[in-house]
């Protein structure tokens, strides 16, 4: 092959040698195949890839603690709403029932009318003590009693009198059981009441026959 020299000239084309060596006789380096990238350089070893090590560490511990306080205030939440959800229930139950006993309650007082009277008998008594039986059940209570004292809350007072025989308002008859679910009233117990009567217990102390105020003798 023939080429042109810069003067001008033609000079032949002598032989091409190729340095085909993997490492560089001058640098000492492993050379880069053709269409081979050369390798990227390693990170230096050190304080500073320490560094590096500690603060991912940290955000990594900083990132978990708040996923947990996610979840711990999550299932608090869920934890809350279970409850009220079991509450709300409960209280739908109880009104229901509520509702339902509370329009046999005239039934209830007309068995007992019937058995003040001795009048429970035959088929109604078996029928009565069944009714009874199953509204006891349910929770229904029967409260009112002579003697016990007067409750404004669980009682409605409808007579009033002044008694010798009691030491606090008490009541002195029941008009109208009363009955309840637990701790919620269906009806209060409809009763007579009466209260100490102050001009019928002992005198002042010093107003008695013994209580003289001279001496004996004088």
């Amino acid at each position: 092959m023939v080429t042109s020299s810069p003067n001008g000239g033609e000079e032949k084309e002598g032989p091409v040698i190729r340095d085909k060596r993997r490492i560089d006789p001058e640098t000492g380096e492993v050379r880069a195949k053709a269409g081979e990238s050369s390798p990227a350089p390693e990170a230096p070893v050190g304080g500073g890839g320490a560094k590096a090590t500690g603060e991912e560490d940290s955000a990594l511990k900083t990132q978990l603690a708040e996923r947990l306080a996610d979840l711990q205030r999550l299932k608090a939440e869920y934890d809350n709403y279970r409850k009220r959800v079991e509450r709300d229930r409960v209280a739908v139950r109880e009104q229901a029932l509520g509702q339902v006993l509370s329009e046999l309650l005239p039934v209830l007082d007309d068995i007992g009318r019937a058995r003040d009277h001795e009048e429970l008998t035959g088929g109604f008594k078996s029928v009565a003590e069944s009714l009874e039986a199953v509204t006891g059940k349910l929770g229904l209570e029967r409260y009112g009693e002579k003697g016990e004292p007067f409750d404004p809350v669980v009682h409605e007072a409808l007579m009033h009198s002044l008694s010798a025989e009691v030491t606090e308002t008490s009541v002195t008859d029941v008009l109208q059981p009363g009955y309840r679910i637990g701790e919620r009233i269906l009806r209060p117990a409809r009763v007579a009441v009466a209260d100490p009567d102050p001009g019928s217990g002992a005198g002042e102390p010093g107003d008695g026959p013994g209580d003289a105020d001279d001496e004996p003798g004088e």
